[in-house]
């Protein structure tokens, strides 16, 4: 009996300290709070960025939901040339997390 109380908190601790909503992509990652920003990427350095579009995801414990996608963030406001995009991370103990991508263009 003792056995498998050890075994249950090794469980927990381990579901615990690695996160479920941990995001992945992330350039570095908190095991208590994240909130990094990156990679950060170039499309198409010669279009101006007039409109800026957002997309976001997130998740809390086992449930996610959303479309972080450079396509959704372009439609949202209606871009069509991409000049950059910027991804941020943000998770919370690993129990809630969040990824904005946002898309700079034309």
């Amino acid at each position: 009996m003792k056995g498998l109380l050890v075994v249950g908190i090794l469980a927990v601790m381990t579901v615990a300290l690695t996160g479920c909503i941990m995001p992945s992509g992330a350039p570095i990652t908190g095991m208590i709070y994240t909130d990094v920003t990156g990679p950060g990427y170039a499309i198409d350095s010669s279009a101006g960025f007039s409109k800026v579009g957002t997309s976001e995801c997130s998740g809390i414990i086992f449930v996610a939901t959303g479309d972080a996608s450079v396509q959704k963030a372009a439609q949202s406001v209606g871009i069509t040339k991409i000049h950059h995009v910027d991804v941020n991370y943000m998770s919370i103990l690993g129990l809630y997390g969040k990824v904005t991508t946002t898309v700079y263009g034309q």
